[in-house]
């Protein structure tokens, strides 16, 4: 009897492909040996992805293989969350791969929905099926990216920070980009050789090989700024020094070891640069305030009530009546109070605990707890003629919510800076796929962008997402630099910061909803 019936051939080779396509969709937002995002890879992998959605006509089946496509390519988009929950946190390694395979499944559950919906609605026209792909693959990212919190990590559109797409983020935002990338990927899918020959096809693709080339030349030329219409510099750019403690993440919390080396290290670092602004990451300091040494923040207060410098510093606050906050204090020469921001979107299972959870957090020996969130509004830290808008670990992930701070473009930020600490995730390609975030929001609002990490990417990167200089990471020192914030609103800014995502929501929808009239007509008709 042979191995595979062709009918389990029919599904089981394609399914390969695809789980094939979906690991090079994860290498696509950071090739692990250098951790640049590919954007070609992207789309060919995606391209890969589509062929085998065009090859099977039933729903279920096309369902199937997305999600056989969506796990593996989130699996390995993620898979670094097995170092901290077993490497740091205990778990035992079984469980902690189920966990892993388990969040993936849950997530490409979307997707198989989306592929399901492509299938049942698919169109005649290559052109019409390529928006719905586009379509149902964008409502796919955006479900995984706003519902139960989010967890957008990985979405498609960071593959784009760099190449001829990286011109639509300002424009479009990651999950608009990401669209186009689906789009041309459905389209490179249904190319054949005999359709090159044919006058239409040929000369779509002609157009469509010009418009990359006259995007990557607007990316690259000198007049990019007055072809984009970059918001205007800021006058005068400021000095900073970020931090990097590389404190090991298994004595980062511990009282005989990482917390005494990270209160010296920091308090002596803060105090030794000339620079104007001095960034520390997330928790460096690793205690409450009332838990510090006697006149431990009284020094460091002491040191910034006067003269040209600030400083913002990651550190714990609250107390068992009033709850905790996972925080940033500013303190600034001539300031009467302590400026403060409270990181609003929590990690779960890290910063809260889901309900019918909480068995599964006490499995694992981390520093775990149920934290206050801090409000949208928070404002920006005033320093040195700029607005600061501080975000904590992977906040920056959510560009609808940075959005909301532009509201007001008299107190919209003209610099972010990002405070994280990624070694929960040890020596992984996690620190170059959060670099790539933090590019890509640099990209959307035309805002540099300063990270200090614990173990990196501590990094300063500028309006146009490029990375100007970096610490190298797993290495202990300062980076010393400066930039230029930057003023304006750019046309993405504009849309989302009132709107959020539900444009693309209802573009997508929109898609579906004209596909799906489309195909009702049609049987109506016969």
């Amino acid at each position: 009897m042979a191995l595979l019936s062709p009918g389990r051939a029919a599904f089981w080779l394609p399914a390969a492909v695809v789980a094939a396509a979906g690991l090079a969709q994860a290498l696509s937002i950071a090739w692990p040996a250098g951790g640049q995002p590919l954007w070609w890879l992207q789309i060919l992998s995606l391209a890969l992805f589509a062929h085998g959605l065009r090859a099977v006509a039933a729903p279920r089946r096309a369902a199937a293989l997305a999600f056989v496509f969506a796990t593996c390519w989130l699996a390995a988009t993620f898979w670094w969350l097995f170092i901290s929950m077993h490497t740091y946190g205990g778990l035992p390694a079984p469980l902690a791969v189920l966990a892993v395979l388990g969040l993936a499944a849950f997530l490409g559950s979307y997707y198989a929905l989306a592929a399901w919906a492509f299938a049942r609605l698919k169109p005649s026209g290559a052109l019409a099926s390529a928006l719905l792909f586009a379509a149902c693959w964008t409502l796919a990212e955006l479900a995984r990216g706003s519902l139960f919190t989010g967890f957008p990590w990985g979405a498609g559109g960071y593959a784009h920070v760099d190449g001829p797409l990286s011109v639509l983020p300002r424009w479009l935002g990651v999950y608009g980009t990401g669209a186009v990338a689906a789009a041309l990927a459905y389209g490179l899918a249904g190319l054949r050789a005999r359709h090159l020959r044919q006058a239409r096809s040929g000369a779509l693709l002609l157009a469509g090989a010009a418009l990359l080339a006259g995007l990557f030349w607007q990316r690259d030329c000198a007049l990019r700024a007055c072809l984009a219409a970059a918001p205007a510099a800021q006058p005068g750019a400021i000095s900073v020094a970020l931090l990097q403690g590389n404190i090991p993440q298994d004595e980062k919390f511990e009282p005989g070891s990482g917390v005494p080396l990270a209160l010296d290290w920091y308090s002596r670092a803060l105090r030794s640069t000339d620079a104007q602004l001095v960034v520390a990451p997330e928790t460096a300091i690793p205690l409450l305030p009332q838990q510090l040494p006697l006149d431990y923040m009284a020094i460091l207060q002491q040191h910034f009530s006067q003269g040209p410098q600030a400083a913002l510093i990651g550190i714990p606050l609250g107390n068992p009546l009033e709850g905790y906050a996972n925080a940033v204090i500013g303190l600034v020469p001539g300031e009467a109070s302590v400026y403060r921001y409270d990181k609003h979107h929590l990690v779960p299972f890290g910063e809260f605990i889901p309900p019918l959870f909480r068995w599964f957090t006490e499995m694992m020996n981390i520093p775990l707890g149920d934290f206050n969130r801090g409000s949208l509004d928070q404002p920006s830290m005033d320093w040195a003629g700029q607005r600061l808008a501080p975000n904590i670990c992977y906040e920056d992930l959510f560009g609808e919510e940075l959005g909301l701070r532009f509201r007001d473009p008299s107190t919209a930020p003209t610099i972010f800076v990002n405070v994280s600490n990624i070694g929960w995730f040890g020596d992984s390609v996690a620190i170059d796929q959060h670099l790539a975030i933090s590019r890509m929001r640099a990209l959307e609002f035309e805002r540099p962008m300063l990270r200090a990490t614990n173990t990196g990417a501590t990094v300063i990167i500028d309006h146009h997402g490029d990375v100007t200089q970096a610490l190298a990471p797993h290495e202990r020192g300062v980076l010393s630099g400066s930039v230029q914030g930057r003023d304006g609103i750019t046309p993405f800014a504009r849309w989302v910061r009132w709107a959020g995502q539900l444009p693309l929501w209802l573009l997508a929808a929109l898609a579906l909803g004209c596909a799906a009239w489309r195909q009702r007509k049609f049987s109506q008709g016969k």
